[in-house]
């Protein structure tokens, strides 16, 4: 999954691609890199970040999504309001990427039921502004996969097909350094949950824990190579996806690891993405 921020303030790249032009042709770049799916967002989830009026944020996504999927390109939208979801899929997008697993807008999950859409669910905790609040874990792993089964059951009281969903661990979202890492290191756990899952550490500040102290020297458009051992790690594990601003060196390093084979215990990965029934395997 290819990231393209129609926003002024994301953390890796804001402003970068805030116009239409510049978002459609970096999204054009991603498809042509690789990308199974290219992810497009109106709205900065990165900590801290403000709410974006809901016009605002439709103006930023919608001809963005609409001139990607004339071009062929199978497009999910990043929002948590169903309103943008709703008319991002009349639009042509066929997953919605729902960083608040449900939890910011009560009418996601019929608007997801009654358009068909694919749902990514992802763990968080409170919201933006107060996440790290909340990041306080006896049992991690344990506890991030039993709060995605209850965003699974809500989405499937909402009436959406459990064939339509996948989950996300959520790192960085109301997640400490630890945290994240303990994620990665058993992402065949919550594979076992029985969904596909989606891995978005992408960049992230977390990453710098791992690299040469400096964490100055280590912006976020520095950390690719970082980001490409979690790609990796996620492949190894039997993980549906991954989301990444640099989607070349990632498809080839899934492909590096379908070409080695199944490790003892983790499912086969194959070359290009895994996708619920309700997403067209387009690649």
């Amino acid at each position: 999954m290819g990231v393209v921020n129609v926003t002024p303030d994301s953390f890796s790249d804001g402003g970068r691609y805030a116009t239409t032009a510049a978002a459609v042709e970096h999204g054009r770049r991603l498809w042509a890199a690789g990308a199974d799916c290219v992810d497009v967002g109106g709205e900065s989830t990165r900590p801290g970040a403000g709410r974006v009026d809901p016009e605002r944020e439709l103006a930023r996504v919608l001809p963005v999504v609409a001139a990607l999927v004339a071009d062929g390109v199978a497009v999910s939208v990043d929002t948590t309001r169903a309103r943008v979801a709703a008319r991002a899929v009349e639009a042509g997008a066929v997953l919605v990427n729902d960083v608040s697993g449900g939890r910011a807008d009560p009418d996601m999950g019929a608007v997801v039921a009654g358009t068909g859409a694919a749902w990514v669910l992802t763990h968080a905790r409170g919201d933006s502004r107060d996440m790290y609040a909340a990041a306080a874990y006896d049992d991690v792993v344990g506890e991030v996969a039993a709060e995605l089964l209850a965003r699974v059951d809500d989405a499937l009281a909402a009436g959406v097909d459990a064939a339509r969903l996948v989950v996300d661990p959520g790192l960085g979202f109301a997640k400490l350094p630890a945290h994240n890492w303990t994620l990665l290191a058993h992402l065949d756990r919550l594979v076992g949950l029985g969904f596909p899952v989606l891995v978005g550490a992408s960049r992230k500040r977390f990453l710098v824990g791992a690299l040469p102290p400096g964490s100055d020297e280590h912006p976020p458009e520095r950390r690719d190579a970082a980001t490409l051992a979690t790609t990796v790690l996620a492949a190894r594990a039997g993980a549906w996806g991954v989301r990444v601003h640099d989607v070349g060196p990632s498809a080839d390093a899934v492909r590096v690891v379908a070409a080695l084979g199944p490790q003892a215990g983790a499912p086969r990965v194959e070359p290009g993405v895994r996708v619920p029934a309700a997403v067209p395997a387009v690649r």
